[in-house]
């Protein structure tokens, strides 16, 4: 009667978290009132509508995310969840994940890994209640830290996109430059010719640029959120051309020729 009831137990608690979760996403929103105020927003009235049309990812795991995200938060200290942070913006937030988003992902998988070591050597195995207790501890350790190795390697997948795609963006600013266009003409060039994680750096860098940002704040930031060594020095070499007032063209062309 032990290992059912425990293993009873552990359902129940998994679907009464589950459906907190999600019924506390659900809280009255200022913002149906004001969808109704306006009327109709491309024939959709209704939060609920809004709601329906957006992936399945977002309706149902993000909200259960967010709300698991203070459990995952209190475990963590201070200083990991800001290089977690850094880590997501160098792994481009994949799937729009925000820290507070990933905090309640650990959690999730942090449950769910645990659950099934708990059926397959509790069920399954049908091993003792005290090793399958233990065997359910550690999965819950482990999946707590899977999320961060996923997150690792979609940052080493990332980086060498950007360092493959640097010497062909390098080519065709030098090519762009030379033709006449100023550096920022040349970037939207680029990004109107490529695609792939660098192209999309340099299309946020720019979009900065024209809201107002300086142009070597808005690269530099960008060196940041990548961390690619050859791109940290082509952006070095960029800002200081700025400063020292070296033509750009000639700049360009040698950090080509010297990433190729």
């Amino acid at each position: 009667m032990g290992l059912p009831f425990l293993m009873a137990l552990l359902a129940a608690g998994g679907v009464l978290l589950i459906v907190w979760a999600l019924l506390g996403s659900r809280n009255a929103d200022p913002v149906q009132a004001r969808l109704t105020q306006l009327g109709t927003l491309e024939g959709v009235t209704s939060l609920e509508e809004i709601e329906l049309q957006q992936p399945l990812m977002d309706r149902t795991m993000r909200p259960l995310m967010r709300r698991l995200s203070g459990i995952g938060t209190r475990l963590t200290s201070r200083d990991r969840i800001g290089r977690t942070e850094g880590k997501l913006a160098e792994a481009g937030y994949p799937y729009g994940l925000r820290t507070i988003d990933f905090m309640g992902l650990k959690v999730v998988a942090a449950v769910v890994v645990s659950g099934l070591a708990f059926l397959v050597v509790g069920l399954a195995m049908r091993s003792p209640a005290s090793t399958t207790l233990i065997v359910a501890g550690v999965a819950l350790v482990i999946g707590f830290f899977v999320p961060d190795y996923w997150l690792s390697t979609r940052i080493r997948s990332r980086q060498k996109a950007i360092l493959l795609a640097i010497p062909d963006t390098l080519d065709l600013l030098t090519i762009s430059v030379k033709a006449g266009l100023g550096f920022d003409a040349a970037l939207g060039k680029v990004i109107e010719k490529t695609e792939g994680p660098l192209t999309d750096e340099f299309r946020r860098a720019l979009a900065e640029v024209r809201i107002g940002k300086p142009r070597r704040d808005a690269l530099k930031e960008m060196v940041a959120r990548t961390n690619v060594p050859a791109l940290t020095n082509f952006i070095g070499a960029i800002v200081q051309a700025e400063q020292l007032g070296v033509a750009i063209a000639n700049v360009l062309e040698v950090q080509s020729e010297q990433l190729r």
